[in-house]
């Protein structure tokens, strides 16, 4: 893949590829070699020395990334887990469509913040993610290996230091077929000739300083490339700032920049990562055509007539075939010919359906486009659906800069299976996705399913192009916008809420809305809840006439008598079913610098019965970063108003208390003009509750806003408690924090999910009480996850507690803790 010219990227075609680029992609058909690069999350990766490897050195470059990043926080909006796992999976695709690498990921699972090795690898499941990476060196065949950590502490991270031991152990044993012999009927066993560390110093990532490391080699990484127009710094900027739910963007860096490499095993490099490898085309037995036409090529590129390079690329492509085809670098120089034909003539195809989604058994217009912009002879021999059914011989002539439409209606097999990120379509099984297609691991996303195949004659040579389909629109604002196309239910149930939590015995209204995935939809609709708990009506019909009509309806559900926990499941039964079923809902996660991402979940919310009482009912709310705490109080009977500037230029006396939202104080500039107001809040009488923030001064999170949080002084530190079971001391068993109005014991600390808390409070004033002690296996004791103190007749509390994910997740405990910090002094 060339900087700027993915030929076919899974959400619809690629931008023209310029006349640099395109020398840029035949100066890599002379490369013949390939590295890949190991870390644990989205982000962590090195994407300087990244841009440096796929576009100075050439070389085919992939970085694997062990999670999607599932266990993040969310700068951008309310995502987390599986949903944030799938926007930081297209923040990294789009990474790697700027700065040029392929992108792969294991089976991992991100489940949060972890301090061992041992503890990620054990949550993991060591077996089946080292698998894993053995199966991507076997499948890549790299000539090196670079990892971004250091497989001990010094990483940071279990997952960080667990990325290394792991990419260090599949090095060793890629080579011995004894190892996961299963992999064999697909790929063949393989050994690097080393591995690397890009060794870096704590806390100064963009410092050229050189580590103190034996054997160190340097890497001049911040060269200018003219062909593309920018130094390597600047394109790993723009590429680095698409990270950005987590905050992640940067200033271009321009000038040296030098990286480090440090050898972890294999043969010695004493100059040079490739020392020793040979990266021509002499390593690939009877390859000596190939190479004098790769040097036609590059004597006589005209940049103003990239067509006239056609005719080579033909031979070049014809003296492929006759080399051993299996072979991994002959299969990739295969596909960039490819490219460079398509780009070489400037040919433009895609197919474009009339809607972003449709149903199985669906009739669906579609158009495809074929443009020829040059005037090079150019036939399109066959145009063929294959999920479809479809295949047009057609023979026909393209002139030049003409366009050829080829509108038709298909019909969606009756048996498609609805669209769902492959590592969804089982439950995560806690740090580890469940996938039995072996040929699935690695892969960013699906392969598409509907594609068109494009047969062209060119030069007396044929060649197919397959273009999967997208949907395209025109927003007034954004102009053209390309959707990925997919296959949705007949009909979607999505519930209002996630939790419906019930303080007493009375029943609650759920309201449910039905969307209809095609048109002519009618059915019946249930609720199905465990023994003990009832709903009223037992089930409800609908007809939903129109494609995506919508309708919303409603059902009380009585809760059991006793506490507990339960699922409700939304039941489908429709004209055309043999049986009831389990509902899907929709989910449409949409933001500007990712392709629109559609999910099909299941229908279906957590009951919780719990005994709880609030005696604050008037909420005010300063919203944070990705924060659904709002709806979860409203499930307790708060009324949450939610507070921006406007608001709080107001009258606050009203509010029984004023919660701040997580990282509301990193994120949100206008808060420092009335952290005074919030202070008198408090001495006045007000409860304020302010959620965790993250400390200042880190090149890539947004510093604090304000000079002081609370009343009295007290710093934000890094300390967290990542085991979601740890001991929670209670060192004030008597304060009304644990006591009023719910009587606070150890059983309201299980169940709790990913961690304790995280950003916990220390060094603060006397006038500060800490309300618990808690700490990880092996790990001193951290009192800063709750601290409280009064303010003239007010109440201030400061928590890293992690409430905003077990509010959401219907937590009793925690609902019950908050109840009694938003209530204290009523």
């Amino acid at each position: 893949m060339i900087v700027g010219a993915s030929l076919l990227p899974a959400f619809g075609q690629g931008k023209p590829a310029a006349s640099g680029t395109i020398l840029q992609g035949l100066k890599k058909l002379n490369v013949v070699g390939t590295v890949l690069y190991i870390a644990a999350h989205p982000d962590d990766e090195n994407t300087q020395l990244l841009t440096y490897l796929a576009n100075e050195r050439l070389l085919r470059t992939g970085y694997l990334a062990l999670t999607r990043g599932d266990g993040g926080q969310n700068l951008i909006g309310s995502e987390q887990g599986e949903y944030i796992g799938i926007i930081r999976t297209q923040e990294l695709l789009a990474a790697r469509r700027i700065d040029g690498p392929e992108q792969f990921f294991s089976r991992a699972y991100d489940f949060g913040f972890s301090k061992t090795t041992d503890e990620a690898v054990k949550t993991w499941g060591k077996e089946q993610v080292l698998g894993d990476v053995v199966w991507m060196i076997r499948k890549y065949r790299p000539d090196v290996i670079i990892t971004r950590f250091p497989p001990d502490s010094r990483a940071g991270h279990g997952h960080h230091s667990a990325s290394a031991y792991l990419a260090e152990e599949a090095f060793r044993i890629a080579n011995d077929p004894a190892h996961y012999p299963e992999q064999l009927k697909w790929v063949k066993p393989w050994r690097p000739k080393r591995i690397f560390w890009n060794v870096f110093i704590p806390g100064a990532f963009l410092s050229n300083k050189k580590p103190d490391e034996p054997g160190v080699i340097t890497v001049e990484t911040g060269l200018y490339n003219p062909l593309l127009g920018k130094s390597y710094g600047e394109i790993a900027a723009e590429s680095r700032s698409q990270h950005k739910s987590q905050g992640f963007g940067v200033p271009a860096s321009r000038g040296v920049k030098l990286d480090y490499l440090a050898l972890t095993g294999g043969e010695a490099a004493p100059n040079d990562p490739f020392d020793g490898i040979d990266l021509s085309w002499k390593r690939i037995a009877g390859s000596g055509k190939v190479q004098q036409l790769i040097n036609q090529l590059l004597i006589n590129f005209k940049p103003e007539n990239p067509s006239a390079s056609v005719p080579v690329l033909v031979q070049t492509y014809q003296a492929l075939a006759q080399l051993d085809t299996s072979n991994v670098y002959v299969k990739a120089k295969r596909q960039e010919v490819e490219t460079l034909i398509q780009q070489c003539l400037g040919l433009w195809f895609e197919t474009n359906p009339d809607a972003y989604a449709a149903a199985p058994g669906e009739p669906i217009r579609v158009t495809s486009n074929v443009v020829n912009r040059t005037g090079l002879s150019v036939r399109l021999v066959r145009v063929q659906m294959p999920a479809v059914g479809k295949d047009s011989t057609l023979n026909l002539p393209l002139k030049s800069n003409d366009v050829a439409a080829f509108p038709t209606t298909v019909t969606i097999p009756a048996s498609q299976p609805i669209s769902q990120p492959y590592w969804l379509e089982k439950p995560v099984n806690k740090g580890l996705f469940q996938v039995t297609d072996q040929r699935l691991i690695g892969l960013p996303e699906n392969p598409p399913a509907f594609v068109t195949r494009f047969t062209f004659d060119v030069e007396g040579q044929s060649f197919t192009f397959s273009s999967p389909w997208s949907y395209k629109f025109t927003d007034p604002v954004e102009g053209e916008i390309y959707r990925p196309f997919v296959i949705q239910p007949a009909v979607t149930a999505n519930l209002a809420e996630r939790v419906y939590v019930f303080a007493d015995n009375t029943p609650k209204t759920v309201e449910v809305v039905l969307r209809s995935g095609r048109t002519g939809v009618a059915g019946s609709l249930q609720l199905e809840v465990p023994a003990g708990w009832r709903v009223e009506p037992a089930q409800l019909p609908f007809d939903l006439k129109e494609k995506a009509q919508e309708v919303r309806v409603s059902f009380r559900v009585f809760p059991t008598a006793a506490n507990s926990e339960a699922r409700l499941r939304a039941v489908v039964t429709t004209q055309s079913s043999v049986k009831p079923a389990f509902a899907s809902s929709l989910r449409i996660v949409a933001y500007k610098h990712i392709p629109t991402q559609t999910v099909f979940p299941a229908a279906e919310a957590k009951l919780v019965k719990l005994d709880i009482k609030v005696k604050s009912k008037n909420i005010g709310y300063i919203a944070g970063a990705g924060d659904e705490v709002p709806a979860a109080l409203r499930q307790i009977g708060c009324l949450v108003i939610p507070l921006t500037a406007r608001e709080l230029n107001g009258d606050l006396s009203g509010f029984d208390a004023v919660v701040v939202g997580v990282r509301a104080y990193n994120t949100e500039e206008w808060l420092r003009y009335f952290q005074p107001k919030l202070m008198d809040y408090v001495k006045t009488g007000g409860t304020l509750v302010v959620q965790y923030v993250t400390p200042g001064g880190s090149f890539i999170q947004n510093g604090l806003k304000v000079n002081q949080i609370g009343p009295y002084p007290f710093t934000v530190g890094r300390d967290r408690v990542t085991e979601e079971d740890a001991k929670m001391t209670f060192l004030k068993p008597q304060h009304p924090l644990l006591n009023t109005p719910n009587k606070i014991t150890d059983q309201d600390f299980t169940g709790w999910i990913q961690e304790r808390g995280l950003y916990f409070a220390q060094d603060w004033d006397k006038a500060y009480y800490p309300i618990f002690s808690a700490h990880d296996t092996n790990e001193a004791a951290k009192d800063g996850s709750l601290i409280y103190c009064q303010h003239g007749k007010g109440h201030f509390m400061y928590t890293g507690l992690a409430f905003f994910r077990e509010l959401p997740a219907g937590v009793p405990g925690a609902y019950r803790l908050f109840a009694n910090l938003i209530s204290v002094g009523k």
